[in-house]
């Protein structure tokens, strides 16, 4: 994965410090840094808000779009982020025209931690294939069983809590096509 590599060119192209993106998206100068020399591999949530700060989204960040007609992805070749912590995965099935369409797996009691509110006009949908999930955005919460969907203006602070007894495998089509 190039999310290192990929932050530092973003922020030079911005023509940002480090200081600069650290008081946009609320990460440490330092840790900043170790992630740039890609010493240190972020939680899903601190690498939301260098995404938002730096106004592309999560996969954009963790690897460059390309310009096509289409684009096969193997299952091999995913892009696959790992978040040491609390071990949720978010696999990239296919990413065009501001639409991300992203499985999520996340283990019991376990929680994706608060993802930043995106721009005003980006729309997620959820749909839960296998487990139990608690969505909350803003002040509201909706619990999810397999087989149920939700969508809500991504806005706002959300994040997602597996209160299953197994791991909960959820789909999820991040929308911004609308400011894109």
């Amino acid at each position: 994965m190039r999310l290192g590599k990929n932050i530092h060119k973003m922020r030079k192209e911005k023509g940002w410090s480090l200081q600069e993106l650290s008081e946009r998206s609320g990460v440490s100068r330092a840790m900043l840094s170790k992630i740039e020399r890609e010493e240190k591999n972020p939680t899903v949530q601190v690498a939301c808000q260098i995404a938002e700060a730096l106004e592309v989204t999560l996969s954009k960040l963790l690897g460059e779009e390309e310009k096509t007609h289409y684009r096969l992805t193997k299952k091999e070749q995913r892009m696959v982020y790992r978040d040491a912590e609390t071990g949720f995965e978010r696999h990239l099935l296919s990413m065009a025209r501001g639409i991300e369409f992203i499985l999520n797996v996340l283990p019991a009691g376990k929680t994706t931690g608060v993802f930043p509110a995106h721009k005003s006009g980006v729309i997620e949908h959820v749909v839960v294939a296998k487990g139990s999930l608690q969505a909350q955005f803003g002040d509201q919460r909706v619990e999810l069983n397999e087989g149920d969907s939700i969508w809500f203006e991504a806005n706002v602070p959300h994040s997602f809590y597996n209160f299953g007894k197994g791991d909960c495998i959820y789909y999820l089509v991040i929308d911004s096509s609308a400011i894109s």
